[in-house]
């Protein structure tokens, strides 16, 4: 195991926060429950009537007639209209995840409106999200409703999270933790895993090869099992290998590995939901990822191995009831694990494993039209096993109570919760939002909001660094937008943000290699952020923009790894049999802990021909010009490479 003074000297050199795990957390303005049954099954009969009776209601309003748009949940903790949403919200259909160059969740996210992403190294290694300014520890990461961050770090393992394994994702911008409660103050990332169909079951499977002999293939099957199509499967299985690069640049680096870091990634889903009745379903949810990522550590000896294994993982089981034709609810008790263990030349060198046990009971109350009332209560288990250090179990009692509704042109959404922790004690949240239609195709949203992070067991724990007496980080946030949205031109929306935290936890060194968590840090993220995904005729466009001013309080430098000024672009479209199509991603220099990253601008290239209904071959060219970038200083990221993949799909 490394000594704390060494793990601190290695951190300190990567500008990672002093956690000894390879897959470390970010530091800076730092995770919730997770959603109930009803948002992890957004593609249910009881949401799709849901949805049904929301656009009846609104047809049967004068004020703004409805724009056709797909229903996301994650926003209100249940189902609504994308263009409804009072947050920013963003959506990731199966064509978004068919079109992207991207292969796993982070390079997806960098897509998003104000989402920037930061790896040490090529697929598999160390990944932070910052949403809005926020830290990784700051933003939380839901897979079918459940929670699958590290307790040790409080944060996820994003790099772990193939697209392979994935049917859509939903991003929601600023603080929701008066839904999801500890972490969501830069947002919520809700992955949604592959679901059956009504349809006899179909097979797929693909095999790609490209730069970096990197090698991809996937099989599975979904449909119904039975004539009805009351019973629904899916079950998918992937596979990804690559050589890679050596991560660290050996001119900053001398005392690193120069040899190349590879990864492989196994991964599966599988799911099964059975219709009882037209007011009862149940089923099971499963998702597992291993990873075995090769990294470099500066400060070893050039001959060192250095592997971190790991495995993300989550389980579970829900039922949804319409109990009467204004009560619904819903069930979940699932599991969320992370799993992670480094070694160097074959030896351990850090076990950390955790264990998320989670019991989530919502009620939706239908009070009127257009009116909805949402009673719940969640309960979290948190443990972590680990031979570095011991830390007691975690458990979490949370209650919530949300209200949306429409009044002629005025939209209302206000939540409250309340999280009781074993170790800290409480912490109450809040938000509260209102949308105005101002034309048919206008609307314009504020929304003031309340949340917390709670300490990690790093952060409490770790030998010579925790502090037991720690309180939670808190913050508070400000928006307001101006949208657009009509069925010609899709969802452009504007959003001003500010966010103010406190009480945040920094590391300060005490004595000579000695650090000590402390609650002494402020900081504010104020932002200007447009975003538009829709269409152009038959061209499908996704554009983000964000300007921001990321500031550290206390020492009024800018926060680490965030630039101020960032976006993407993506232009894809149908021609004949191809689908062809590039995004663009640009960034403006940033500082990091051990020096500055400028900016940089990457082009990616696809397209996809169908031979047949059924076989398909497509190509891809990352980095089109081999720009030479870091997103952590650094640390180096991949060049010009071209891939190829054929796929057959059942008809």
């Amino acid at each position: 195991m490394l000594s704390p003074i060494a793990r601190a000297a290695l951190l300190a050199f990567a500008g990672l926060p002093l956690v000894v795990h390879a897959h470390t957390a970010d530091s800076s303005p730092g995770s919730s429950s997770d959603l109930s049954a009803a948002s992890a099954s957004a593609s249910s009969a009881s949401d799709a009537d849901a949805e049904t009776d929301a656009q009846a209601n609104a047809a049967a309003q004068n004020a703004v007639p409805a724009v056709l748009s797909p229903v996301v949940v994650t926003a209100e903790r249940g189902p609504q209209a994308l263009a409804d949403a009072i947050p920013q919200t963003s959506l990731f259909d199966q064509q978004d995840l068919a079109d992207t160059t991207a292969t796993d969740l982070p390079g997806l996210l960098q897509l998003a409106p104000g989402a920037q992403i930061s790896r040490t190294g090529g697929p598999g290694s160390t990944t932070s999200l910052y949403l809005r300014g926020a830290s990784s520890t700051q933003s939380l990461l839901l897979i079918d409703g459940v929670r699958v961050d590290s307790v040790s770090l409080g944060a996820p393992q994003l790099a772990q999270i193939p697209l392979d394994q994935i049917d859509h994702v939903e991003v929601v911008n600023g603080n929701v933790s008066a839904l999801y409660g500890s972490g969501a103050i830069g947002g919520v990332v809700q992955v949604f895993t592959k679901e059956g169909g009504d349809h006899p079951p179909r097979f797929n499977f693909s095999v790609g090869y490209g730069s970096y002999h990197t090698q991809t293939q996937q099989a599975g099957v979904n449909g119904a099992l039975d004539k009805d199509g009351r019973t629904t499967f899916s079950l998918s299985l992937a596979r990804s290998k690559d050589a890679g690069f050596s991560s660290l640049d050996p001119q900053l680096a001398p005392g690193a590995n120069p040899n190349a870091n590879g990864y492989l990634n196994e991964s599966i889903t599988a799911s099964l939901r059975h219709k009882f009745t037209d007011r009862w379903d149940a089923g099971v949810n499963y998702f597992q990822s291993n990873g075995n990522n090769s990294y470099d550590n500066p400060y070893g000896a050039p001959t060192d191995l250095n592997n971190l294994y790991s495995k993300v993982r989550q389980a579970s089981v829900f039922a949804n009831g319409k109990l009467t034709d204004w009560w619904t609810t819903h069930f979940i008790v699932s599991e969320g694990d992370d799993r992670s263990v480094s070694k160097t030349n074959g030896i351990d060198n850090g076990r950390f494993d955790t264990d998320n046990r989670q019991y989530t009971w919502q009620n939706d109350f239908a009070l009127a039209a257009r009116q909805k009332l949402q009673v719940g209560y969640e309960h979290l288990d948190q443990s972590l096993d680990s031979d570095t250090f011991a830390a007691p179990d975690r458990h979490v009692d949370s209650g919530f109570i949300g209200y949306t509704g429409r009044f002629g042109r005025n939209q209302i959404q206000a939540n409250v919760r309340h999280d009781q922790y074993s170790d800290f004690g409480g912490a109450n949240s809040y938000y509260l939002g209102y949308g105005f239609d101002i034309a048919e195709h206008w609307k314009a949203t504020a929304s003031y909001s309340d949340s917390f992070r709670a300490p990690s067991f790093d952060d409490l724990y770790y030998p010579l660094s925790g502090n037991p007496s720690i309180q939670p980080e808190h913050s508070h946030s400000l928006e307001a937008a101006v949208q657009y949205a009509s069925n010609a031109l899709g969802v452009m929306r504007l959003s001003a943000f500010q966010t103010r935290y406190s009480n945040l936890i920094d590391y300060a060194q005490v004595t000579p290699g000695i650090y000590l968590a402390e609650n002494v840090g402020r900081a504010k993220v104020q932002g200007l952020e447009g975003s538009w995904s829709g269409h152009v005729g038959k061209t499908d466009v996704r554009a983000s923009l964000t300007l921001q001013n990321p500031v550290d309080l206390d020492n009024d430098v800018d926060l680490v790894r965030r630039a101020r000024r960032f976006g993407s672009l993506t232009v894809n479209r149908s021609i004949a049999g191809w689908r062809v199509g590039g995004e663009w991603i640009v960034s403006g220099p940033r500082e990091d802990s051990s020096g500055k990253l400028g900016g940089y601008g990457v082009v990616n290239l696809s397209a996809r021909y169908n031979i047949t209904k059924a076989w398909y071959v497509s190509a891809q060219i990352h980095n089109l010009f081999d720009k030479d970038y870091e997103t952590a200083y650094s640390y180096n990221s991949p060049g010009r490479g071209a891939y190829v993949t054929i796929g057959w799909q059942q008809q």
